[in-house]
This record gives structure tokens, sequence and C-alpha cells, in this order.
């Protein structure tokens, strides 16, 4: 099934200067000095599109008045086709301040064009923007529908698409604008009414332009399209609109970010380890370096909920030094994107993935010296064969541990090792904890330590009259005599 969703931005300008216009904004923009865009609460005031500066203020003299910047604009624009990536990998630029995505082979993965279309909208919001959305089995067909002021948006079938374009007006097309005041002595008024003119008589009066864009929106035409490609490393930088003194305050500008990230990593089939997020603070006299905030994760992601939660615990913590004018986002390290899992059945308790973003919402909850993890030593001895290191170092891919030693045992270890031996009582002639114990395997002899330090252990399963298991030791002591005489220890509890 072939589908375009287009996504017209009518107020792209004043979103662009005032993200907050639309709350309890009275914001006007001007092009050479006339009202090109304006808020709803500049509507309600009487202002209207053409002004000129003067009747603006005398209206509203709290208004904010912009410049429209095209510079500005069309790096709006790239930020939203950015974010548009992570839906599908064929975006192209049109018209107007006006996106087009050809989702068909994206309306299974995303569960149909409805869910899709909430999809791209909450992205939107997220970007801090608003669209009309519109589909359409042809791209100038959904150009046309989302650039129409009323109607009906969505459009699957292409019978359905003719009786909807029939009714648009003509000054919907861009070719079609320099002669509306003949089009309008004519009777012509809608899209309907032009397809049935003389195709010669109005080549020749209004150009090829205007009959191929009419034939591309009914399928009668190739549509031929510049799609955007990502760029080959990611870095995107977000200037603030006031001076932002509380990390919190951050998150809606990070989250913005994070969404072109997404749509990068989709594009390059890529997947993220380690991002670092820049904190610009003010220039000047009293300038300061950026507030570096890092995230290095043990399992690359490419989608932005975790990354989002991560930031939230990470910037709860972050008290500024200095308030803040700008955002950076970069990838630092990035992955091939990782296949699906290939199970059948769900894991019990989570997949792997799961635990891991666990960790690491716990390390960035906690710090890193809070979340400990267990690391093998080359030792042989059991309370020297292990120490505990923070978490963030497995995240980093850093290991602080040596490999474990060559040759272990085979015997089973217990899964509760005491902090310090226990030294058991004799009777008759067997070690005595709540109850005569009895071997019940094989001594395993372990003989390690240097300098002053070394033991020489028999260690044996011991089996109480309870049923429980114990991991108890013979010290090994060279001599004779009621004082070298060996001694029992209790070193681990069996579950």
């Amino acid at each position: 099934m072939r589908l375009w969703i287009g996504l017209c931005l009518p107020r792209l300008p004043l979103e662009v200067f005032c993200p907050n216009w639309s709350a309890d904004t009275v914001g006007v923009v001007l092009e050479q000095e006339q009202v090109m865009a304006l808020s709803p609460l500049a509507r309600q005031a009487g202002i209207k599109p053409g002004m000129r500066r003067g009747g603006v203020l005398m209206l509203a003299p709290p208004a904010r008045l912009f410049e429209r910047s095209p510079a500005l604009e069309a790096q709006a624009l790239q930020e939203v086709a950015l974010a548009l990536l992570q839906f599908s990998p064929l975006v192209a630029h049109g018209e107007e301040a006006t996106l087009l995505v050809d989702a068909g082979a994206s309306l299974r993965l995303f569960g149909g064009v409805r869910a899709l279309c909430r999809q791209i909208a909450a992205s939107l919001r997220a970007l801090g923007y608003t669209a009309v959305l519109s589909c359409a089995p042809t791209a100038r067909g959904a150009w046309l529908l989302a650039n129409a002021e009323a109607g009906v948006r969505r459009v699957l079938g292409m019978a359905s698409l003719l009786h909807r374009l029939d009714r648009l007006p003509v000054a919907l097309l861009p070719p079609a604008r320099p002669y509306l005041d003949w089009f309008e002595g004519i009777g012509c008024r809608t899209l309907g009414q032009l397809r049935r003119l003389p195709r010669p008589g109005l080549q020749r009066r209004c150009g090829a332009a205007l009959l191929a864009m009419l034939d591309d929106a009914h399928g009668h035409g190739t549509e031929l399209h510049v799609w955007i490609v990502a760029p080959p490393t990611f870095r995107a930088s977000l200037e603030l609109f006031d001076r932002v003194e509380n990390a919190e305050a951050l998150l809606f500008g990070a989250r913005r970010l994070l969404q072109q990230m997404t749509g990068w990593l989709c594009a390059r089939q890529l997947a993220v380890e380690r991002i670092v997020l820049l904190l610009a603070h003010e220039r000047g006299r009293q300038a300061r370096p950026p507030t570096v905030v890092e995230l290095a994760l043990g399992e690359a992601v490419w989608r932005d909920e975790h990354l989002l939660r991560l930031l939230k615990e990470r910037l709860a913590q972050l008290v500024l030094e200095a308030p803040v004018i700008g955002l950076s986002l970069e990838a630092l390290q990035v992955l091939p994107m990782a296949p699906p899992s290939e199970t059948l059945f769900p894991e019990p308790g989570g997949t792997p993935e799961d635990r891991q973003r666990l960790m690491e919402l716990l390390v960035a909850r906690l710090g890193s010296g809070n979340v400990l993890q267990a690391a093998p030593l080359a030792d042989y001895r059991p309370e020297a064969a292990n120490r505990w290191l923070p978490l963030a170092g497995k995240l980093t891919g850093k290991r602080g541990a040596a490999d474990l030693p060559p040759g272990l045992p085979g015997m089973p270890r217990p899964g509760w090792l005491l902090a310090q031996p226990i030294a058991l009582l004799m009777r008759d002639h067997r070690p005595f904890y709540g109850s005569p114990l009895k071997m019940v395997s094989v001594a395993e002899r372990i003989e390690a330590g240097w300098w002053g330090q070394s033991q020489a252990r028999d260690y044996f399963i011991a089996e109480g009259r309870d049923h429980a298991h114990y991991w108890v030791y013979r010290e090994r002591i060279a001599g004779s005599g009621e004082e070298a005489a060996p001694r029992w220890f209790l070193h681990g509890l069996f579950a």
C-alpha cells in the first residue's frame, strides 16, 4: 500500500522564535514590516496578517515582535525532518514549510495509519512544534490536504482522494496564484473545475507546471523527490530562550535533542552506547566551561525513552553553578543496531536488556559508588577471590579485575560466603555446629597466599542432622602434639 503523510507547519515562524506563544504570549512575526504570522492572543487583539508594525503596537502594546529569519526556519524544519526519520527512511522537503513522508512500508511496524499518525504527532509535540497531518496515496495529494484549512485530512483510497481534491480551492496550487483573478473571472474556484478546463489552452496561458502539479496530485504523473540523508555523525545544539537556573528545567530541551538523535540512529541503523550533554553557560567576563553530563550505557539503545529517564535522574541531582543558555547533545560511541531477539517465548523476569536498563537507572539515581558488582580476582582463596567495584565500570566497558585462574575446581560453591570464618567446636572428634557435622564430599585442597598470608586448607561439604549443608574447612598445620591439632571452621552455607 502506497501512503504518503504530509506535515504542514503553518505556524512554524512563531514556534521558532517563541516556543510558548500559544499559552500566554501575544506573538507577532514580521516580514518586511508586515505581519505574516501571529498567535491566537494576537488575533483576539484585532491584529491581522498584512498589518504594519505601528498598527500592531497600537492594538496590543505588550505584543512581542519578531523579525522573520529564513535560516532559523530552515533549521527548525531540518530538526523535524531528522526526527521523522525514525518512522520512515523516506522523508523529503515540500514547498511552504511542508514535509512529506513515504510511510507505506512502515504501517505494519507502527500498528496502522492511525497509530503512526499519533506517534508522529507525539514526536512533534516533544520537539515543541504543531503541524497539520494528512494522509493520501500521492505525495502532492497529501501536500494539498495538509495545506487546506478545513476538511478531512486522512484519505486512503484514490477514489476518496479525487473526491476531496475536487473540493479544494485553486489558490492552494502555487503555479495558479498569479492567475487567480483570471480564474475568478471565468468562475473556476476549485480543483475539480480546474480539471474540466481544456488542457491545451490552460497550458498556453498558465504554463506546464500547473498541469504537472495537478497530474501529480491525482496520480497521473511520476513524482520525484530528493530524500533527506542523515549526516554521518550526530551533534545537535539548542539555544534556550531564557537563562535557566534549575537543572530539571533543562529536560524539555534535552528531550528535543533526543528526538533528533532517535531519528538519526534509525536512519543510520545504529545504536548508541555513550552520549554527552553539554550545558553552555553565559559568555563574557564570567565565562565558564560547559557543564558535561555524560551517560554510559551497558546495552546500546536507539530509542529515547530510556535515555530520557536517565537524563531526568542525572539532571535532578545536578546543581548548576551558573545559568544555562544552550544545550548540545553528541553521540560519542555508536554500534550497528542489534537484530531483534529470536527466542520463541519471553524470558521470565524480563529480558537481559530490561535488567540492564534497571541497573543503569539505579546508577543514575543513587550514584556509581553506591551500586556495586562482584569482580573476580586471580586468587584461589575464597575470601580473596572477589572484590566489589562500581557498576559504572562495567557500563563504560572497563575491566578492573584480573582473569580467573586456570583449572578452577569443579566442586560447588556456597550461595552465602561468610565475611569471617567461624571456629567450630569439636565433639567426639567431629566438628559441631548445632549438631555433629558429617562430611558428604571428598576434600578440596586450597593452598595460596604470599609472605605471611599463606593458607593451607582442606574444604568439605558437611551435612547436619537437619539436612542443612555447610561449607567447612580444616586447617593443615605441620607438626605434632596437642597444640598442632587441626582446627575446623565454617566458611559458607548452601541454599
